[in-house]
């Protein structure tokens, strides 16, 4: 009798603890960063005094500020609000994309010719519009997607890359 009693013990031990690690398990994956949209960011109190951002325009040094200009106006349909001169040439522009800014620069090749850009750096960029469809436009138009569009994370998106290699990602924010 006594061992029933023990195995009893032991099978309702090992089915606590069963059900213990598959909750711990489903919260981890709730929880876990990789499975959060990047989408919805959690929003900072106005009473902390923290940073509240109303835009973000990046800017980009790149190897060759003509394709560059051509690819982003051409490839993916941005327009040039501005440009800068120097000495009668052009070194940089403004470029506009629904109310997203991005900035690009030629690179004046201080730092050396060898110097790789956008390692480590990527660039998200979401959108209303059907990601299918721009994914398209922008094959039609002659550029290369890095991935065709899916579905990961709760986002629909695709992956490219610009003449110069960064690498940009292009979502849906529904």
């Amino acid at each position: 009798m006594a061992t029933r009693k023990k195995t009893k013990a032991v099978k309702k031990n090992v089915k606590k603890k069963t059900k213990s690690v598959k909750a711990t398990r489903a919260k981890a994956t709730r929880t876990s960063p990789a499975r959060r949209s990047p989408v919805k960011p959690a929003r900072a109190s106005k009473a902390t005094g923290g940073l509240q951002l109303t835009s973000m325009a990046p800017s980009l040094t790149v190897n060759d500020l003509a394709q560059s200009m051509t690819w982003y106006c051409d490839v993916l349909g941005f327009t040039v609000k501005e440009r800068w001169e120097r000495e009668g040439e052009v070194v940089g522009a403004e470029l506009h994309s629904g109310r997203a800014v991005l900035y690009i620069g030629r690179d004046d090749w201080r730092m050396g010719r060898d110097r790789v850009k956008g390692q480590g750096f990527r660039l998200y960029w979401y959108t209303d519009q059907d990601i299918d469809q721009i994914a398209a436009g922008i094959k039609a138009r002659g550029g290369t997607l890095a991935s065709e569009p899916k579905d990961e994370w709760g986002v629909r998106s695709f992956n490219l890359e610009d003449p110069t290699g960064y690498k940009i990602t292009i979502g849906s924010a529904r």
